[in-house]
């Protein structure tokens, strides 16, 4: 891509890869490639590095930072980035998974209720749908699962209007799941949005010839997260 971001619109730009193997240098490769788009620098220009934190930075060399987001799952790198703020993205793949079981034990007892009345063939996605709205819920607020995440409730996903939808309870957030791939669900949220927010998929990069490690990132599902979920949505730290 490199059209600049149009003025005015609050616009997500979502970048995704595949790697045979370790996924680091096409991370690196993505981040750049979002940094000179979005901040209309030459790729060499953009740097990439971590906050405190662990959280993915991207600036050009003048100083300027760009907010991102990164998630990957068995070999699958996907970037997200915006100019109008905080961003976060979660990618899982498809597969079957004791969805109404896992519900009950980590989501918030009306979301379990509400997946254990869907249709069984839609509710493993639907489970999935959820997890990664949590996921990059809480990447956008800088805060992880932390604090009990994965109890903190997102829009149904069956749910219509526009894309990205506030989350119950914190109006400033939005999540939704944007149309991708067949094998993969995908969420993205943002936060202080002032108004709709438009989700651009770019061209999807390819193998990374780069990388030749056997080692592949894998989901994030199951994960132990203890706490309650608190109704101030604060975002903590700089992306």
């Amino acid at each position: 891509m490199n059209q600049l971001p149009v003025p005015g619109r609050d616009t997500v730009y979502v970048w995704t890869g595949r790697a045979a193997g370790d996924q680091r240098e096409l991370t690196r490769r993505l981040l750049r490639r979002a940094g000179g788009a979005l901040l209309g620098r030459p790729e060499a220009e953009i740097g990439v590095g971590r906050a405190p934190g662990g959280r993915p930075e991207v600036h050009a060399d003048d100083g300027r930072a760009l907010p991102v987001s990164v998630s990957h799952v068995d070999g699958v790198v996907v970037v997200a980035a915006r100019v109008g703020g905080p961003v976060g993205v979660d990618v899982e793949r498809r597969r079957r998974l004791p969805a109404t079981a896992l519900a009950r034990r980590w989501y918030d007892p009306d979301e379990a209720a509400w997946l254990a009345a869907r249709d069984e063939t839609g509710r493993e996605l639907d489970f999935l749908r959820l997890w990664t709205a949590k996921e990059a819920v809480g990447k956008a607020l800088g805060t992880g699962l932390r604090g009990g995440g994965l109890r903190r409730r997102m829009p149904a996903p069956d749910g219509g209007g526009e894309l990205l939808r506030p989350v119950p309870g914190c109006p400033a957030v939005r999540v939704g799941h944007p149309a991708g791939e067949a094998d993969l669900v995908l969420a993205v949220a943002v936060v202080g949005a002032a108004g709709p927010v438009e989700v651009v998929g770019e061209q999807r990069a390819g193998h990374d010839a780069a990388s030749r490690s056997a080692g592949a990132e894998r989901t994030s599902l199951p994960v132990v997260v203890r706490g309650s979920w608190s109704s101030r949505c604060r975002v903590r730290g700089r992306l």
